[in-house]
């Protein structure tokens, strides 16, 4: 990778996104869970959350990734709170279209994951970059599976 492409990478505002990912952490009391696994690059998110009627009413997430991963955390972040899975799993599906087939941007409120667009060349950093959305899916699931 040149420099000019790392340039192109790792935007100005991909490194904001990365440097202030909301609710990092984790919940004491979660009624699901999920810890996903980037085995490409090594890195990590894990994703707690408590449901009220079917939508995220509390998330936190533990992240562990590249510059990339924690943005789309970080956009993640800005976003779950009140969000079903439906509509998370939309979004998860929709980035990774974006990414893998050029597809159109996740609606909103996801569409801030367009400053991820220069990834599109990059797939060994697309695992990374699904890594928030992945995890909050599965938590969410579960914690439906156990109510």
């Amino acid at each position: 990778m040149s420099d000019s492409d790392l340039i192109k990478l790792y935007s100005r505002r991909i490194l904001e996104l990365a440097a202030d990912i909301p609710h990092l952490g984790r919940l004491s009391a979660p009624q699901g869970s999920a810890r996903k696994r980037s085995p490409l690059c090594g890195s990590t998110v894990t994703a707690d959350v408590r449901l009220a009627d079917g939508r995220v009413a509390e998330f936190a997430q533990d992240v562990k990734a590249c510059a990339l991963g924690q943005a789309s955390a970080a956009i993640l972040g800005h976003a779950v709170l009140g969000r079903s899975l439906a509509e998370l799993a939309a979004a998860r599906d929709a980035l990774r279209a974006m990414l893998t087939e050029g597809g159109p941007l996740p609606a909103p409120p996801f569409a801030g994951y367009e400053v991820l667009l220069p990834a599109r060349d990059y797939k060994n950093r697309h695992a990374s970059i699904l890594l928030a959305l992945d995890a909050v899916c599965e938590a969410i699931a579960e914690a439906e599976k156990a109510a």
